[in-house]
């Protein structure tokens, strides 16, 4: 692997059939997108939630996720954006940043469990109704719990397409699984060097250690029968403090174009901010019975 990554040169298009291109970033977004919806349908059967509910529910994280994803980016990148507005578009590029995918993501599942909270329920390994309010909470951090594993895996996938559109790569190294970044593709401050650290590919590994140990989580709970509103918080907000970590680490190796606040990368900012969100959320049960989040 280290040196098929070190001597390999990618491209960002698989196929071009006259006006038609067909994208390797576009290739892995989708391949991680089935991926995703198949495990969280697989997941959904021991919890006895519908097929129909989840794909219903992959139908509208796609779409928002990936509006919500490019929204982050262009309000980070607003300027080039300005100069260039018909690039906004063009998401083949790249260019879909996860944190706004998570933040769309979460805006969607808690409107979706609304909605399902809103009509009677037969699942009889949810907790009992107390109230709307109450059972929209707990369809939401089941749903979450459904959706985290695959969204770990598929950002493990898609993180692929970076490679082939040779961005998100880190500062120069001389490591042998160094990558090649063709000229035109170099920071200016770089532009003498020939190889940089691969930050997609520590990402996408980081991403399938997460998803590991996300599946083992569920394992644990259909194995134990822990079917508790408690667990699937603590298994959702796990992929977020997991994350946030990882991504807070690799902050200090990636070297693309993003805000700087304090002296940290604004990702950092932001996975500092998720991981205190969590913390803080997960010392609310201890003023309420845990079964009730």
């Amino acid at each position: 692997m280290a040196n098929f990554l070190h001597a390999f040169h990618p491209t960002p298009i698989l196929v071009s059939l006259g006006p038609i291109q067909i994208h390797w970033y576009g290739i892995f977004i989708v391949v991680g997108m089935i991926c995703a919806i198949a495990i969280a349908i697989k997941l959904a059967g021991y919890y006895q939630i519908k097929k129909e509910t989840v794909i219903d529910l992959s139908f509208y994280l796609i779409i928002f996720g990936i509006i919500g994803a490019r929204l982050y980016d262009v309000c980070l990148e607003w300027r080039y954006y300005l100069e260039y507005p018909w690039n906004v578009f063009k998401i083949w590029n790249g260019g879909l940043a996860i944190h706004g995918a998570i933040i769309a993501g979460l805006i969607v599942v808690w409107v979706f469990a609304s909605k399902l909270a809103s009509k009677p329920h037969p699942n009889p390994l949810l907790s009992k109704e107390r109230g709307r309010l109450a059972l929209a909470r707990e369809k939401f951090w089941l749903l979450c719990s459904l959706v985290v594993p695959g969204l770990a895996l598929a950002l493990a996938i898609g993180r692929w397409g970076n490679y082939f559109n040779q961005e998100i790569f880190g500062y120069p190294t001389d490591l042998p699984w160094g990558i090649p970044i063709d000229f035109m593709n170099r920071p200016l401050e770089y532009i003498s060097s020939e190889y940089f650290h691969p930050t997609f590919l520590y990402e996408s590994v980081g991403s399938l250690v997460i998803f590991i140990i996300l599946i083992l989580f569920h394992f644990y709970i259909i194995k134990k029968k822990k079917f508790k509103t408690t667990f699937y918080f603590l298994l959702s907000t796990s992929y977020l403090v997991m994350y946030s970590i990882l991504r807070f680490s690799l902050e200090f190796v990636r070297i693309d174009r993003t805000p700087v606040v304090f002296g940290l990368r604004w990702p950092q900012i932001i996975s500092l901010f998720v991981i205190m969100v969590c913390v803080i959320l997960l010392g609310l049960p201890k003023l309420r019975k845990r079964d009730n989040l």
